[in-house]
């Protein structure tokens, strides 16, 4: 019974372990505290985080959920904001009626069973620990096999596919087959931008997105371009090819990766 018990719970729901259940709340928290207020300055303020931090998770947790959990709002009496979209809601709503609950989990989980498995996926894909700043949740379409490697392309949404190569070896290990769900994680130091469109390139990963964020640091540029359906690509380049490109909030540019340059992982 207690075998059973651990299986349920370690959906990663909550508790297991401290570190999940610190990550998994600081996303919750952060989703309330969007609900709450709004935008994402007043949001990040409540949540005692930076306001860079705050658009970092929402971009990890919009990039790993099949549909977005919070969006962009456009005027309005509020003049504009950010809020949750009914699903980000119902991953409130399910996290708030397991922790009322939890003790009663297992029986009384029947008529709210989808809910809470939309919140397990979520916080699963949350707890993964990787120095990827791009993670992306998706299907995989297609495998080419060759010689030695694989070619793998994977649906990200409706408009937007990612192709990685991996070795058949690989390919074989991860048991991928096509209809599996797959994580694909791009550093964001792999990620090249151009302002130009449809360029001749070796990379065979060419996302067009508009710039939503550029984050200066001591050398670097953080820059984060909206690919739309919710997704965003963070790319880091250095300040002289920033200024030299004359990237500025708005503009629309294309996000490169060479498809080698893609990490996949199993669910």
């Amino acid at each position: 019974m207690s075998q059973e018990k651990n299986t349920e719970l370690k959906g990663d729901l909550f508790l297991l372990s401290d570190n999940k259940q610190a990550f998994a709340m600081a996303q919750i928290e952060l989703l309330t505290a969007i609900k709450n207020c709004g935008s994402i300055s007043a949001a990040a303020k409540q949540a005692g985080i930076s306001y860079k931090t705050a658009w970092d998770r929402i971009d990890a947790m919009n990039n790993m959920s099949e549909q977005p959990l919070v969006v962009r709002v456009a005027g309005g009496a509020k003049g504009g904001g950010s809020q949750l979209t009914r699903l980000g809601e119902k991953i409130i709503d399910g996290f708030d009626a397991m922790q009322q609950e939890h003790q009663n989990f297992i029986a009384r989980m029947g008529s709210k069973l989808h809910s809470l498995q939309d919140v397990a996926n979520f916080i699963r894909s949350g707890n993964m620990q990787t120095s990827a700043r791009n993670q992306f949740r998706g299907q995989i379409t297609r495998i080419i096999p060759g010689a030695v490697n694989a070619e793998v392309v994977l649906e990200l949404s409706e408009s937007q596919t990612v192709t990685a190569i991996i070795t058949n070896d690989s390919l074989q290990q991860l048991n991928l087959k096509t209809g599996s769900q797959v994580i694909a994680l791009v550093k964001a130091s792999w990620v090249l931008l151009s302002k130009e469109t449809g360029l001749k390139t070796s990379a065979r990963n060419q996302l067009t997105g508009t710039i939503t964020r550029i984050c200066e640091g001591a050398v670097n540029s953080d820059i984060t371009v909206d690919l739309g359906a919710g997704k965003s690509i963070s790319a880091v380049i250095t300040h002289s090819s920033c200024k030299e490109m004359g990237l500025q909030q708005g503009d629309n540019v294309c996000a490169f990766f060479k498809a080698s340059n893609v990490i996949l992982m199993a669910e």
